[in-house]
C-alpha cells in the first residue's frame, strides 16, 4: 500500500507538472482595439500626418497587414463580428441600435477559450447594447459610447462608477490592474476597447493643440461631384455640410451644460476652454464662407482627431513597455486593430459604411516573437470573421464549423504556398440614420471591387482598383467592363452562397430576374 502511494504521488505530481508546463506554453492574447481609427493616419502604413511610434513598433517587430477588410462597417457589428467570427447575418447585429442588442450568449471565442482554462476579459468600449455577461472571467465597460473626460464604467455586479481623468489612460490602467491580479497559472485573454477616436474627437489635455502648427494637405478628391455614384451623392456625411461647428469642432460651445462638458472638473474645464476659446475667436472674427469655410472644418477636424489618437498611441506605448518590464511580451501575441476604417477628408468625407477602400480597410498589426518574423508584410486578403479563429488556433482550440472565418496563422509561414481566398465580401445595412448611406453588399478582388446598392438605390458600381485605387470612375456602364462584371458577378454569387447570405442572395436573384424580363437594362 505505501508503494502504491508513493506511485500515485509520483504519477500525480508528474500529471500536474506536465498540465502546468502545456498551460504555460499556450500563448496569452492581448487585443488592443480602437474605435474608427484610419489607417492613412498610422506612420507603418506610410502616413506623414503624425507620428504613431507605438503602433509602428508593433508592425515593426511583427506584422503589418496592408489588406484587412471588415465585413460591415460599423462600431457595433464589427466587435460582434470579432466575437463570433461570424458576418452580421450570423450573429445577429447588422447595426449600431438600441433596440438590437447583441446577444451575448451564442457562440463567442472568449467564452471557448474560458472552457480550455483562459483567464478572459474585456476592459473599456464594448458598445454592443447589453452586458458581457459570462462571455468573460472579468469585464469593465463603458456604458453605450462612453465619454472622453471622467467616464462610468459598468462592472461585473453592474455597478456604475465614475472615475476622474481621460479615458484612453483610464482603459490602460484598469487593463494593468487585471493583469496584475489575474490568475498566473492560466494563460490570458485581454480585449482592450478603446474609446479613440471615435466622434467628437476631445483630446487630452496634455494634447490640445499637438498639431496646430502644421496644415494638413487636402485630399485631392476633397470636393469630389460623385459623377456615375449615385450612393456617395446622396450621403449626409460630409466635412462641409454635416460636421457641425458646436459638437465637432468646439466652436462657440455652452460648457454650463450637462453632457461631455458637464462631467469635466473645473480644473480640466478651464484648460480646455482657454484652448478651444481661442480657435472659436479666430473663427468669429475671420467669417469663413464656401471653401474657405469647409477648409478651415477640415484642418480644425484633423487636428482633434490626431490629437485624441495621440494619446491612443502613447498608451499603446505603456502597455507594451509592461509586458517587457513583466517577461510577458515573448509569449504573448499582440494585435492592434480598429473596429474599421475611417475617411479624413477623402471624397469629403468623414466617418465610414461604405465599401470603399478607407472604411472597408482596416489597420491591423501583430506581433508574436514566437511565430512572426519581424517586417513580415501580409498582404493577402484578410477579414475580421478571421480573429475568432486565428485566437482559438493561437491557443491550441478547435475551430467551430460554423465560424464563417479562417486561422491567419499559415500565412505567417515563409515559402509555404497557403491556400486562401481571393475575394472579400460585404455587406452593410444601416439607413437611414444617421449619415444616409444606402445599403449595400459586394465583392472585393485583388483588382476590381463591385458593389451592389439596394433598399431606395438600385444599381451596380465598378472599380478598377489598379487604375483607379481612389474609386472616381465607376465603370460599370462601360462597353470594356461586360466580361470583368460576368466574372465578378459569379464570384459575388459564390460568396453570397458561401457565407450563407439569404437576404443578398434574395436581391441578386431578383435582379437576375429583371435582366431576363428587361435585356436591355442591367
Amino acid at each position: 500500500m505505501k508503494k502504491l502511494s508513493v506511485f500515485l504521488l509520483l504519477y500525480c505530481f508528474t500529471f500536474l507538472s506536465v498540465q502546468a508546463q502545456q498551460q504555460a506554453s499556450r500563448p496569452n492574447i492581448l487585443v488592443i482595439l480602437s474605435d474608427d481609427h484610419a489607417y492613412q493616419s498610422i506612420g507603418a502604413y506610410g502616413s506623414t500626418l503624425m507620428p504613431t511610434p507605438n503602433i509602428d513598433r508593433i508592425a515593426r517587430e511583427g506584422a503589418l497587414f496592408t489588406n484587412a477588410n471588415v465585413t460591415n462597417s460599423l462600431c457595433a457589428p464589427s466587435r460582434a463580428t470579432l466575437l463570433t467570427g461570424k458576418y452580421s447575418h450570423e450573429n445577429g447585429l447588422k447595426v449600431n441600435n438600441i433596440s438590437n442588442p447583441f446577444n451575448v450568449d451564442q457562440q463567442v471565442f472568449t467564452r471557448l477559450l474560458k472552457q480550455q482554462q483562459y483567464a478572459t476579459a474585456w476592459i473599456g468600449k464594448w458598445h454592443l447594447q447589453t452586458l458581457p455577461g459570462n462571455a468573460f472571467d472579468y469585464w469593465k465597460v463603458l456604458p453605450d459610447q462612453g465619454q472622453y473626460y471622467n467616464p462610468a464604467f459598468i462592472g461585473m455586479q453592474n455597478d456604475t462608477m465614475r472615475t476622474e481623468g481621460y479615458i484612453t489612460d483610464i482603459i490602460t490602467k484598469f487593463s494593468l490592474d487585471w493583469l496584475n491580479k489575474r490568475d498566473t497559472s492560466k494563460p490570458f485573454c485581454l480585449v482592450i476597447g478603446e474609446k479613440a477616436t471615435h466622434r467628437s474627437w476631445l483630446p487630452d489635455l496634455q494634447d490640445l493643440g499637438a498639431y496646430d502648427d502644421k496644415t494638413f494637405p487636402l485630399p485631392d478628391n476633397f470636393y469630389d461631384t460623385y459623377e456615375g455614384r449615385l450612393a456617395a451623392k446622396d450621403q449626409d456625411m460630409t466635412v462641409a455640410k454635416t460636421m457641425v461647428n458646436s459638437f465637432d469642432l468646439k466652436v462657440d460651445v455652452n460648457y454650463n451644460e450637462p453632457g461631455m462638458y458637464g462631467r469635466m472638473t473645473p480644473a480640466q474645464k478651464a484648460v480646455f476652454k482657454a484652448y478651444y476659446d481661442k480657435i472659436s475667436k479666430d473663427f468669429d472674427n475671420h467669417h469663413y464662407e464656401g471653401r474657405a469655410l469647409a477648409e478651415w472644418k477640415y484642418q480644425r477636424y484633423m487636428k482633434d482627431y490626431l490629437a485624441t489618437a495621440r494619446s491612443l498611441d502613447r498608451n499603446i506605448g505603456v502597455i507594451l513597455d509592461y509586458l517587457d518590464k513583466t517577461g510577458l511580451a515573448q509569449n504573448t501575441i499582440v494585435v492592434y486593430a480598429s473596429d474599421q476604417g475611417f475617411y479624413l477628408g477623402e471624397h469629403g468625407w468623414f466617418d465610414k459604411r461604405f465599401m470603399y477602400e478607407e472604411s472597408l480597410r482596416t489597420p491591423l498589426v501583430m506581433r508574436y516573437p514566437k511565430a512572426i518574423k519581424p517586417g513580415t508584410v501580409i498582404k493577402s486578403p484578410v477579414v475580421n470573421i478571421d480573429f475568432a479563429p486565428t485566437f482559438l488556433s493561437l491557443a491550441g482550440v478547435p475551430v467551430p464549423a460554423d465560424m464563417q472565418g479562417q486561422s491567419i496563422l499559415p500565412l505567417f509561414k515563409p515559402g509555404k504556398q497557403t491556400a486562401w481566398r481571393k475575394g472579400v465580401y460585404y455587406h452593410y445595412y444601416e439607413f437611414p440614420e444617421p449619415h444616409h448611406v444606402s445599403p449595400h453588399f459586394g465583392i472585393k478582388t485583388d483588382r476590381y471591387k463591385l458593389i451592389r446598392f439596394y433598399g431606395l438605390a438600385d444599381f451596380w458600381e465598378l472599380y478598377d482598383l489598379q487604375k483607379d485605387p481612389k474609386e472616381m470612375h465607376n465603370i460599370y456602364n462601360a462597353s470594356s467592363s461586360q466580361q470583368i462584371i460576368k466574372n465578378m458577378k459569379r464570384e459575388l454569387k459564390a460568396q453570397i452562397e458561401l457565407y450563407k447570405d439569404n437576404e443578398a442572395k434574395e436581391i441578386l436573384e431578383r435582379v437576375i430576374k429583371h435582366i431576363r424580363t428587361n435585356p436591355d437594362r442591367s
